[in-house]
């Protein structure tokens, strides 16, 4: 198991890791499973277009407008029930395939860190299992 450490500097981001994780791919591993986890409850893990960054721009607009930092009935003391709603609708973990030593992602896609409660000082677990090759 490795680590991936992140630093965010806003509220709301999302940052592409797809290099940070294809950089820990096991030299003798061909083919099998890379389990990526965020140990988070305010930040979150997905899959999506890293080619125009507009779209970074629209799911987070989107999704502020969805879920609003600030809600009279949010009951959570620490103010952040926003975060963790928006954690818990994108999730905490994905599995992506490996094969010939490369992360078997489509042509546009990019695995993204979802901060909802920055700035901070983050971590993710990244896993490794070989397949049968």
């Amino acid at each position: 198991m490795a680590e991936i450490h992140i630093k965010t500097h806003y509220t709301d981001e999302l940052i592409d890791i797809s290099s940070q994780v294809a950089a820990l791919i096991p030299l003798d591993m061909q083919c099998g499973i890379c389990h990526i986890f965020c140990q988070h409850t305010t930040a979150a893990l997905t899959v999506n277009e890293n080619a125009d960054p507009d779209v970074k721009h629209d799911l987070l607009c989107k999704l502020n407008a969805l879920i609003p930092q600030m809600e009279s009935y949010y009951q959570h003391c620490e103010g952040n029930s926003a975060a963790h709603l928006k954690s818990s609708l994108f999730g905490t973990a994905l599995t992506v395939p490996v094969h010939n030593r490369r992360l078997a992602l489509g042509t546009w896609q990019g695995i993204y860190f979802c901060e909802f409660d920055g700035p901070r000082n983050r971590k993710v677990q990244v896993t490794f299992i070989p397949g049968m090759e």
